[in-house]
């Protein structure tokens, strides 16, 4: 019992849950989620490379079934389920997600309209030049091997990458606490960028990223930023590139076209697309277009026929760009393992330098390589030069004693490797003829012997041929070829086409309606403002106001805050609307006091019950969400009661205790928010109505038989916050300058 109760540790449960939370998390980082800057590939991609490659799955060779390289895969390799294998794989085969496929796909293997592939039992799959070039060198001892998982086999911890996969491919992973996402680049490019990072070691990122332009992304698209944006991408390795549809447009004679979208952005699916426009064409947002096709084959070929010739093509697709993913961004975040394992955030020139740094390592180790194989095979074609110079003494000895290695050894002072090949050796290689193959031999491997001791010295020599090696792989996959041809095309676009509101959206006049129990509905045209609307039961008229679609009408409740909706979005018809809480997020005690047109360029007085206001301008109502924007602070048992727009030069303000103050406009401050100023004094009671008008025009009110025109403002002119005076003989009872 003592000895087991030694065992036993006390440990805090939150440091050892951090701790082990810590190992969990650098392991996903690691061994999951983010590539190696080296070779740009993650543990399953890696693993999914070599055992296609034991397989003998060669470009040159036929194709095996998915199914059988994921058994091998996850059985030898890689301990995790066998969709999630096969999905990776599955992307390494399409084209239009990788720039340059690692996987020759036969069968089913998904489509841009983002059909999923067929089971792997159904599809074929081989390898491409470009994942064979990125693994030439694992016969070589160009890159370390690790044990897998189970320690019966082993794996390479890197591939040699003859090709900078990183930036080629590109790669996406959420990882915990951080994530990676890296376009595609153009190879010939890249190579480019190499070269002159070869040439000059200490420059800076502009000349690199000139060479390598920007992305390249399968699915071609036009790139809409400007240099100085992408080098600034670039620099912080992260940012975010536009990526717009590549359209023209075909002439159908007669004045007529239709334009033709050929390219979309990267990762954009393209039928969610189509349906996207589909929906916003049937709710009339897209007012110039008249209908869209999907003509797609192998291509894509997406039809769109605007409503009439005289639409300019232009501000058509504008629309389109700013409502739908015919423009798309692309957002980058190179976060990699470094040369050290390191998961960090790396520019463009850490990016490439280290996968220098990675070639040099690579070549090194391949060129020792290759000497040691050279010295070996020296080695034994000495000791047969020395076996023909001696041929006859060599034969007695063989044939005399008993133990003729050992005499070989000391007679002719051989190596045993050198007495092995000789004993070995078959009498039909004793002519001459292969003597002097072996001559010839011996002295072209001390020739190349010689050149590669040197590149081993030299690390100039090595840079130089590392320099040519990438000048073939430039030429392999250069921009003549189907494959390295660039396919994503720049285009600066300085500003935007301006699309009026109108162009969006038809204009027609409306009447919008708010009932006091909060259903929000409009009519077509303008209806008589004094008309009885019909409502539901024990339900009446709160606002009306003549609109048109393309205005936004706003909305301030008794809380201070301000709403905003687009008028074309509230709903028409006979019915009674909709609750305006399904538009706005109103709160459930809250009601709306003020409904108007938004208007650029006006200023309100916004106003509480207890006579606490101030000037806000149009530039802080308006509010980018459903939310709202808090504009007027109140306090307890204080409510928002007044919106009244700024159209004179003098303020008239009644209260509950029939005292009116006239003061001047400017009297009161213009704030973006808070509570305002006390605008007049009351020693019970509320604020009841404000009125604002022109000083030469006076104020006005209803009155028996008429509007009555107050123009001698003396009596009740003051300074805010003064009590005021009573109003004037005949003044309605109910406080207000105009009856509701």
């Amino acid at each position: 019992m003592v000895e087991e109760n030694a065992k036993i540790k006390d440990v805090q449960f939150g440091e050892e849950l951090s701790k082990r939370y810590l190992s969990y998390a650098m392991s996903t980082i690691v061994s999951r989620s983010l590539p190696d800057v080296r070779d740009g590939l993650k543990p399953v991609h890696r693993r999914l490379m070599y055992a296609m490659r034991q397989l003998h799955l060669d470009p040159k060779n036929g194709y095996k079934k998915c199914a059988r390289v994921v058994g091998d895969v996850i059985g030898k390799y890689h301990p995790h389920g066998d969709s999630a294998v096969y999905g990776a794989m599955v992307r390494l085969a399409q084209d239009f997600s990788v720039r340059y496929p690692l996987v020759d796909g036969q069968g089913n293997f998904g489509n841009i309209d983002g059909d999923g592939a067929a089971a792997m039992r159904y599809t074929e799959a081989k390898l491409t030049d470009f994942a064979m070039d990125l693994m030439d060198g694992l016969n070589d001892d160009a890159v370390d091997f690790v044990d897998t998982y189970d320690g019966e086999d082993s794996e390479p911890a890197v591939m040699p990458a003859m090709v900078p996969n990183l930036l080629c491919n590109g790669s996406m992973g959420i990882a915990v606490g951080m994530a990676t996402n890296i376009p595609p680049h153009n190879l010939s490019e890249l190579s480019d960028a190499l070269l002159y990072l070869i040439e000059h070691p200490d420059c800076d990122d502009e000349p690199l990223v000139r060479r390598l332009k920007g992305p390249d992304f399968p699915t071609g698209g036009v790139i809409v930023d400007s240099f100085e944006t992408i080098l600034n991408n670039y620099k912080q390795g992260k940012g975010n590139f536009r990526i717009r549809a590549k359209w023209t447009t075909e002439d159908l004679g007669h004045g007529q076209y239709q334009i033709v979208v050929t390219e979309i952005p990267y990762q954009v699916v393209k039928s969610k697309l189509i349906e996207k426009i589909a929906e916003l064409l049937l709710n009339k947002k897209i007012p110039f277009l008249g209908d869209i096709r999907d003509e797609s084959a192998q291509d894509i070929r997406i039809v769109l026929e605007p409503k009439n010739r005289t639409i300019d093509a232009a501000v058509l697709m504008e629309q389109l760009f700013r409502q739908t993913d015919m423009e798309a961004k692309f957002n980058m975040n190179m976060n990699v393992l470094d040369l050290d394992g390191v998961p960090r955030v790396m520019c463009i020139k850490e990016v490439l330098h280290d996968y220098l740094i990675h070639r040099n390592q690579v070549f090194l180790r391949k060129v020792n390589y290759r000497l040691g194989k050279i010295n070996a095979r020296l080695e034994i074609l000495e000791g047969y030069l020395i076996a023909y110079l001696n041929l006859d003494e060599v034969i007695h000895i063989i044939r005399t004693e008993d133990e003729p290695k050992a005499k070989l050894m000391k007679t002719f002072k051989l190596t045993d490797n050198q007495t092995e090949a000789i004993l070995n050796m078959k009498l039909r290689n004793l002519r001459k003829l292969d003597e002097e193959e072996i001559n010839n031999e011996h002295k072209e491997l001390l020739e190349e012997k010689a050149g590669l001791e040197l590149l081993s010295r030299d690390e100039n020599k090595r840079w130089e041929a590392i320099a040519e090696e990438i000048k073939r792989t430039k030429e392999k996959y250069g921009k003549k070829t189907a494959l390295g041809r660039r396919r994503t095309e720049f285009a600066e676009v300085a500003e935007d086409i301006d699309v009026p509101l109108e162009a969006m959206i038809e204009k027609e006049p409306i009447t919008v309606i708010l009932s006091q129990k909060g259903w929000i509905r409009c009519l077509k045209g303008y209806a008589d403002l004094a008309e009885n609307f019909k409502f539901k039961e024990d339900d009446a008229l709160a606002f009306a106001v003549h609109a048109q679609t393309t205005d936004k009408i706003v909305l301030l409740d008794n809380k201070g805050k301000f709403f905003n909706i687009a008028a074309n979005d509230i709903p028409s018809g006979r019915g009674f609307g909709q609750p305006v809480r399904l538009m706005v997020d109103l709160g459930n005690n809250d009601e709306v006091v003020s409904m108007f047109v938004y208007e650029p360029g006006a200023s309100y007085l916004i106003a509480t019950d207890k006579a606490y206001g101030f000037v806000v301008d149009e530039n802080h109502i308006l509010a980018q969400t459903r939310n709202g924007r808090k504009i007027m602070n109140v306090v307890d048992n204080e409510n928002v009661k007044f919106c009244v727009k700024m159209t004179g030069d003098y303020v008239a303000i009644v209260g509950e205790n029939r005292k009116m103050l006239v003061f001047k406009a400017e009297e009161i401050p213009s704030m973006a928010r808070g509570h305002g100023v006390l605008l007049q004094k009351y020693k019970d009671g509320h604020i009841t109505d404000i009125q604002i008008f022109k000083g030469e025009e006076g104020f006005s009110y209803n009155r028996a038989g008429g509007i009555s025109t107050e123009k001698e403002l003396l009596t009740w002119l003051g300074h805010r916050a003064q009590v005021g005076k009573l109003v004037p003989f005949g003044f309605p009872k109910n406080n207000k300058f105009f009856k509701d």
